[in-house]
C-alpha cells in the first residue's frame, strides 16, 4: 500500500474535518468517506470531496473502502469512534486531546494494544517550521541542557460560547486547558523529550462564563448567553510542572483573561535560549558572546511558510498506515502522558495542593504501551 492506495474516512465534518480532508487530498490519498450527524455538513463534504457520507460512524468504519479514520468530533466521542475503528481494522488519527478524561484515554490505549492498530494523536504544532528548526539546532547542542519552558496559549477574549459543546463538561471534559492549553502542554513535554514528571500544581478558574456584562469586542462567542447552564468548565488555568531531572514547565492557558493575548513559547537552556509563537514559522535564538567584548547574539530564523504542521502530521500518519509501522511521534504513550498531566492539574486545583504524578493510577494499557516502546 502506498499513499495513493489509502482510503481515508473522516468523522466530524466541520472545520477541522475539512482541513484534514484538504491536507489528505493534497498528499495524494483518497478521502473516500465522511460521517456527521448534520445533513448539511454531509452534503457539503460529499460535494467537495466526492466521498460517500454516513450519518454515524458505524457505517463509515464498516465501509471496505476505508483503511484509515481521522476523528475530529467533540472530545466525549473520541473513545467510541476510535475504539470501533480500531476493532474494524482501521488505523486512526484522533484529534487532540486523546479523550475527555484519563479513564477514556486509557480505554483507547487498551484497544490499540489489543488490536495492534496504529493510533496517532493530533498535536500538529510539533511539526511547525519553528519547532522543526529548534529540534535540529537542539540536536546539534546549540542550547545545551534545557532547564525551563514558559508555555502560553492565552486569549484576551475568546470563549467559544456558552451553549456550545466546548463549554459542556459532559462533552468536552474541560475548558480552556483541554481545548487550547493542551497544545502548549504537549509542546513543552515534547521539547523536553517527555521527561519523568514528579509533581504538578495547578489552579483552574471559571471567571467569565456567567458574567452578564461580559465584553466580547471581536464577537468570538457569537452565541453568548450568560444564563447558559452548560458553562461549568475552566476559562483559564495556571500550572507548574516539575520533572525528576529538575526541569520545569510553567503553563498559562486561557479563553478569556485581562491581559494581552499570547502564544509565546520560551525555552531556556544552559548555552542558549529560544522563543517563538506556537505554530509559527519563525524562530528566535537568544545567545551571548565575548568575541570583541561581551554582547548579546540574537538571531531570527525564517522558516518555510508553505510547510504547515497539519500537512507534516498527516503525511506521517499516511506513511505509518502505508508501511504498517508504528509512528515515532504523536504516539499514544505521549498522549497518555499529556492526559495524565491534565488530570493532575485538575486534581491539584480541586484539592488545593500539589499532586505527585505517581498518585495517578497507571492503567494496564499505560504499562503495556510503555513496555512496547521499551
Amino acid at each position: 500500500m502506498n499513499g495513493s492506495d489509502i482510503g481515508v474516512g473522516i468523522v466530524g465534518l466541520g472545520g477541522m474535518g475539512h482541513l484534514h480532508a484538504q491536507s489528505i487530498t493534497e498528499l495524494g490519498a483518497d478521502v473516500v468517506a465522511g460521517a456527521d450527524l448534520v445533513d448539511a455538513q454531509r452534503q457539503r463534504f460529499a460535494d467537495e470531496f466526492g466521498a460517500t457520507t454516513y450519518e454515524t460512524h458505524e457505517g463509515l468504519v464498516a465501509d471496505d473502502a476505508v483503511d484509515a479514520v481521522i476523528v475530529t468530533t467533540p472530545n466525549r466521542f473520541h473513545e467510541p469512534i476510535t475504539v470501533d475503528a480500531l476493532e474494524a481494522g482501521c488505523d486512526v488519527l484522533v484529534e487532540k486531546p486523546l479523550a475527555h478524561s484519563l479513564e477514556s484515554a486509557d480505554r483507547i490505549a487498551e484497544t490499540a494494544a489489543r488490536t495492534g492498530g496504529i493510533c496517532m494523536v493530533g498535536f500538529h504544532n510539533r511539526h511547525a517550521a519553528s519547532m522543526a528548526m529548534f529540534d535540529e539546532y537542539h540536536a546539534r547542542g546549540r542550547f545545551g541542557e534545557l532547564t525551563h519552558i514558559e508555555a502560553n496559549y492565552v486569549r484576551r477574549r475568546g470563549v467559544p460560547g456558552p451553549g456550545s459543546w466546548f463549554t459542556d463538561p459532559e462533552l468536552a471534559g474541560g475548558g480552556a486547558l483541554l481545548d487550547i492549553g493542551v497544545h502548549a502542554l504537549d509542546l513543552a513535554l515534547y521539547t523536553l523529550e517527555f521527561p519523568e514528571i514528579t509533581e504538578v500544581s495547578g489552579v483552574a478558574r471559571t471567571t467569565f462564563g456567567h458574567d452578564e456584562e461580559y465584553a466580547d469586542p471581536d464577537g468570538f462567542g457569537d452565541n453568548w448567553d450568560a444564563e447558559a447552564e452548560t458553562y461549568e468548565v475552566d476559562d483559564s488555568v495556571s500550572a507548574f510542572i516539575r520533572t525528576a531531572e529538575g526541569q520545569t514547565i510553567s503553563l498559562e492557558a486561557a479563553w478569556a483573561t485581562n491581559r494581552e493575548e499570547s502564544m509565546d513559547f520560551r525555552i531556556r537552556g544552559t548555552e542558549g535560549g529560544a522563543q517563538f509563537d506556537i505554530g509559527d514559522t519563525n524562530l528566535d535564538i537568544l545567545e551571548t558572546g565575548t568575541a570583541g567584548g561581551d554582547h548579546y547574539a540574537d538571531v531570527t530564523l525564517t522558516g518555510d511558510s508553505s510547510l504547515t504542521g497539519y500537512t507534516e502530521q498527516d503525511a506521517q500518519f499516511l506513511e505509518a498506515v502505508a508501511t504498517g509501522t508504528p509512528p515515532e511521534t504523536n504516539t499514544l504513550e505521549e498522549a497518555l502522558t499529556v492526559q495524565r498531566v491534565i488530570d493532575a492539574i485538575y486534581r491539584s486545583s480541586e484539592t488545593g495542593r500539589a499532586v505527585e504524578l505517581e498518585d495517578a493510577p497507571v492503567s494496564e494499557a499505560h504499562l503495556e504501551q510503555t513496555t512496547q516502546l521499551d
